[in-house]
């Protein structure tokens, strides 16, 4: 019998709030985490707004040496996998370590550490270093770090794919109990490079949105005057289960992680391919795994950047995978309030397409206010949407090239 993987836990540090629940709320009201930029003097560049995670201080979690030890991003997904595995009930163990594997992703890793930590030699001489300084910003840090944390002592890896990491983490960590290795994984993305150096960066490859003046406002997915991205920070974690092994021990299951897929557009490091093509592959390849028809999809959490070439060729793989179908399913981009959370998107959005599941709720794509003839699918505008939804779709794509899709399914106890 084919193993069923489900989702029992969840965890979120996010700029709309630290906690799963504070997350959600404010996604289905409609709200905005984007700001000003608090974190540095943002004044000499021409962006100066991000979805920075507000209120969060490390020696509420950790002991003072502890969180000085952990760059930002590793903090953020100790504390999200902290929740995840209080939400799904999971008390780790000597008799159950080996069992519980983490697969968890981030596309810059510890950059902020390696930033202070080149400016300290620079300022002070090599010899001032700090020995943790390797350790701590290795992409692989945020999964070693919550392995150690919490005691898990089963497969652990880290997934690094850009902006298409969380879900290429959650798809991964789903193969990974589905072949047996592993009856419960931790999976999600992690990162926090809201920094001068990686600001510069995406400005100068024009990629940003740039209406300082209205943070709140300024992320327009399929908007006909959209501009860009914001830049955002924060971690999103899920626990997934073997199916039998949930319900042994009386896990509460939120929903089922029924399909993944995985693709690259082969075409540039930074624009996407024509068409949507990887895009294309990857929802085919997930649908596929499934078993389910593309009629039987009700909503699609998109990638959703508020890029130009983005959401135009997004919409168009949708189309082209969805045919008339497409008219009828429901499409948000949470980045609208979230700003892009880069590594941790993926996981974000899938911690969405869980919990649309659950309430059968879907937040808004927000500051939606002039049409775009290219982008002409239902993109639940400005207010959220009560629907029916028994089974939803997530994709994210990364720089390089790379194209995730997961799709979940809403838990149904007796389905063989």
């Amino acid at each position: 019998m084919e193993t069923r993987v489900v989702v029992t836990g969840l965890g979120a540090i996010t700029p709309l709030g630290n906690s799963v629940e504070t997350t959600w709320t404010s996604l289905v009201e409609g709200q905005s985490g984007i700001t000003h930029i608090t974190q540095f003097d943002s004044s000499p560049f021409s962006v100066q707004i991000a979805g920075e995670v507000k209120g969060f201080n490390p020696v509420d979690h950790f002991e003072p040496k502890e969180a000085r030890r952990m760059d930002r991003c590793v903090q953020f997904a100790v504390v999200a996998a902290r929740e995840a595995i209080e939400d799904a009930g999971l008390e780790i163990n000597a008799t159950n370590a080996e069992q519980i594997g983490v697969v968890i992703g981030s596309a810059a890793g510890g950059i902020r550490t390696m930033l202070e930590q080149q400016k300290i030699m620079d300022d002070r001489g090599p010899g001032r270093v700090s020995p943790f300084f390797l350790p701590m910003m290795l992409a692989d840090t945020p999964a070693g770090q919550v392995a150690i944390s919490l005691g898990a002592k089963g497969p652990n890896m880290a997934v690094v794919s850009a902006c298409a990491t969380g879900g290429n983490a959650i798809g991964e960590a789903a193969e990974m109990i589905k072949r047996g290795d592993t009856p419960i994984v931790i999976t999600g993305g992690t990162d926090s490079a809201v920094l001068p150096l990686t600001l510069a960066g995406f400005i100068v490859m024009r990629a940003l949105a740039d209406d300082n003046d209205n943070p709140t406002k300024a992320c327009r997915p399929f908007d006909a005057r959209r501009n860009g991205f914001v830049m955002s920070e924060g971690a999103t974690i899920l626990v997934l289960e073997d199916k039998d092994h949930a319900k042994a021990r009386g896990a509460r299951i939120y929903a089922e992680l029924v399909g993944y897929g995985s693709a690259a557009d082969a075409f540039h490091l930074a624009a996407p391919a024509e068409n949507g093509e990887g895009t294309v592959r990857a929802i085919r390849m997930a649908l596929r795994k499934a078993g389910l028809d593309a009629s039987e999809v009700d909503y699609i959490n998109a990638h959703g950047t508020g890029t130009p070439l983005n959401d135009k060729f997004e919409t168009l793989a949708i189309k082209r995978v969805f045919g008339d179908h497409a008219y009828k399913l429901l499409v948000n981009s949470i980045k609208s309030e979230l700003g892009h959370m880069m590594g941790a998107a993926g996981a974000v959005e899938a911690m969405a397409c869980v919990l649309a599941l659950r309430d059968g709720i879907v937040p808004p794509t927000i500051n939606y206010e002039n049409a775009d003839p290219e982008c002409d699918l239902d993109y639940c505008v400005n207010r959220p949407r009560a629907a029916a939804i028994n089974v939803a779709l997530s994709n994210s794509m990364g720089l390089g090239g790379h194209n995730s899709c997961i799709i979940l399914r809403k838990y149904l106890n007796g389905r063989a």
